[in-house]
């Protein structure tokens, strides 16, 4: 069973701050500049995690995953509406919520 997620880093080094964007843009859909949305079973999710933790130094990068609750509408405002034209992102759940 896959669960929505928030991927959301600051990383101090350019060079790391590269490697955790690619390692995310080849997993999630690229939101805001240091947001990830990933839809994750949990095995990707530890898989994931354990990608993450060897491309940063704890002592100066912070990355959060934050779960989204399954079902719930997500709404964006202003210029945060930032998913690509022609994708639609549906969360899973009981009420078959979509993004866009």
């Amino acid at each position: 069973m896959r669960s929505n997620y928030l991927v959301c880093y600051d990383i101090a080094n350019p060079r790391r701050l590269g490697r955790i964007f690619r390692l995310l843009k080849g997993i999630g859909i690229h939101l805001q500049y240091s947001v990830f949305y990933c839809s994750l079973t949990r095995p990707q999710l530890f898989e994931l995690k354990e990608k993450l933790q060897e491309r940063i130094d704890p002592r100066e990068d912070d990355i959060r995953i934050y779960p989204l609750p399954s079902g719930e509408r997500i709404t964006a405002l202003g210029q945060g509406y930032r998913i690509p034209d022609g994708v639609d992102l549906y969360l899973e759940g009981g009420s078959g919520s979509e993004l866009r």
